[in-house]
């Protein structure tokens, strides 16, 4: 049985054109203009050739009403159909060979050999062109601990490798902050460099209308701007070694700008730990007056007190009212003592003149009794021994006992004499010691009071002597920390200085640069040679299958 698609199927095994069209050389627009033809005439030509058997028995075949869904084209099968007429060649991608590639190549060669010498001769141009720079490379020790130059320092350093780590981290910026290269620019004078300031092409028109303050400042942003983007530091991994990098377009100069930088990094290092010192010592200063008052204060207050209460204080601290007190309990006991022996001598020698032992009293001590004793001992001697030659009538021996009998009475008369003396002293002695334990009373009730109002002066004798040791203190701490300002104590050593380079760091070297151009060059040719043959192939009508 006829089927309707009987006919496009043999058309469709028809033999097709079995020679290439011939490449047409030329622009790419010629190239689309080309294909674009080769392909309508191609599809007239299928149309031209079919077989006449097959257009006689489709004469003769009846045709079918066509069904209501029929009627309706297709979208997709439509959209295909389109993209076949632009595109035949979409179908036959994977039939692509070696062959094809090699053929492409060929075609294109004159794009390879245009774009290699393209990026050649970009390549050395800007070889010649571009403005070299040379690299300087500087390694420096920064230890997170100081010097300890003082026991007790302002600064403090933590053990910890993690903090000693985000020490050195905190240096590192320090090393290219604004303020190092403010020093670098002001040092090396760079805002008046054509290197760092380039004149821009308004420039001449711009400063016509700004000041020398205004251009200046514009010159030193400008080397700012430039010198930071010529400065790299970064820190060695496990270690506290940190490598600057800095490059100049001369190599002199790299050097040059690398040897001011880390002098400039250690006047700042220096100038920012003497301005922490000294924002220190000008609080501790500034809290010294209020402190010296304060001490004037309490000393005054001390000295008033005291002078009010009558606390006299000797050399030792002690008050002068216990002192007179003791003084006095001493006396009053020396004033006892003699009283005592005053009293028992008087009655020894009441006693002895009422037992008349005058002659013998040892109690009876003068000048004039012992004459007497030895007149009376004497003439006891002689009576004695008259007693033994003569009669108890004789004259001598009368005499003699006559004269016994008045040193008798002259020695009664100078006991009593004595004895009235010993009472005198004995009187004298009472008074005395009476006169003595009065004033030790009375000074015992001051001494009672003055340890009352000792209490408070010893009170504010701590809050003295405390606001004097917090003084003394802060003002020796203030003295230290000043003299600190002057001592450099940061712990920065480089250990790798900047050499003069061989050669330029960029651009590289003119036969690297040539060699890579060449390299480039050949990629690219391929590539639109690739993508040129490629195109032709898409756009051109493939045969059929037999």
């Amino acid at each position: 049985m006829y089927r309707p698609d009987e006919a496009g199927k043999q058309g469709a095994s028809q033999p097709a054109r079995e020679q290439r069209a011939p490449v047409e050389r030329g622009s790419l627009l010629d190239l689309l203009s080309s294909d674009l033809h080769e392909a309508k005439s191609g599809a007239d030509g299928s149309a031209t050739d079919r077989p006449a058997e097959v257009q006689h028995q489709s004469r003769d075949v009846p045709k079918a009403s066509p069904h209501p869904a029929d009627l309706v084209p297709p979208v997709s099968s439509a959209a295909g159909a389109r993209r076949d007429s632009y595109f035949p060649g979409l179908s036959g991608l994977s039939r692509i060979g070696v062959d094809d590639i090699i053929g492409w190549l060929r075609d294109g060669l004159i794009w390879i050999v245009l774009a290699l010498v393209l990026c050649v001769g970009a390549a050395l141009a800007y070889a010649m062109t571009a403005t070299p720079r040379y690299t300087v490379y500087t390694d420096i020790v920064v230890d997170p601990s100081n010097l300890n130059v003082v026991s007790d320092d302002v600064f403090t350093t933590n053990p910890q490798r993690d903090a000693q780590l985000l020490e050195v981290e905190s240096k590192l910026r320090i090393l290219t902050s604004r303020n190092v290269l403010s020093r670098v620019i002001t040092q090396m004078r760079l805002s008046e460099d054509p290197e760092f300031v380039k004149p821009s092409a308004f420039s001449s028109l711009k400063n016509l209308f700004s000041t020398k303050a205004e251009q200046q400042a514009g010159n030193e942003l400008a080397a700012m701007r430039a010198l930071s983007e010529r400065v790299e530091a970064r820190r060695e991994e496990r270690s506290f070694v940190v490598v600057m990098k800095v490059w100049s377009e001369e190599p002199a100069k790299a050097v040059t700008l690398s040897d001011a930088i880390v002098a400039a990094f250690e006047q700042e290092l220096f100038q920012s730990a003497a301005e922490s010192a000294g924002r220190v010592a000008q609080s501790l200063n500034a809290r010294l007056d209020e402190l010296r008052h304060n001490v004037t204060e309490s000393e005054r207050a001390v000295e008033d007190f005291r002078r009010k209460n009558g606390l006299q204080s000797t050399n030792d601290g002690q008050l002068v009212s216990n002192q007179l007190s003791n003084e006095l309990n001493t006396q009053v006991l020396d004033a006892q003592q003699r009283f005592i022996q005053a009293d028992t001598r008087y009655r020894q020698m009441n006693d002895a003149i009422t037992q008349g032992r005058t002659a013998s009293a040892s109690e009876f001590e003068s000048v004039n009794m012992t004459n007497l004793r030895e007149q009376y001992n004497v003439l006891q001697q002689q009576i004695a021994s008259m007693q033994r030659t003569y009669g108890e009538r004789h004259p001598r021996l009368v005499n003699a006992r006559s004269e016994r009998a008045n040193l008798e009475s002259a020695m009664a008369d100078e006991a009593r004499r004595i004895l009235d003396r010993a009472k005198a002293d004995m009187d004298r002695e009472q008074q005395a010691f009476s006169a003595l334990r009065a004033k030790a009373s009375d000074e015992k009730s001051n001494v009672f009071s003055d340890n009352e109002a000792q209490v408070q002066l010893r009170d504010l004798e701590r809050d003295a002597r405390a606001k004097a040791a917090i003084y003394e203190t802060h003002l020796a701490r203030a003295q230290q920390i000043t003299e600190r300002q002057q001592i450099d104590t940061t712990n920065v050593r480089v250990i790798s200085r900047a050499l003069p380079p061989n050669a330029r760091s960029w651009p590289p070297r003119t036969v690297v640069l040539v060699a890579g151009g060449g390299f480039l060059g050949t990629i690219l040719g391929i590539s639109l040679a690739l993508a040129l043959g490629l195109w032709r192939y898409i756009r051109r009508p493939q045969p059929l299958a037999p």
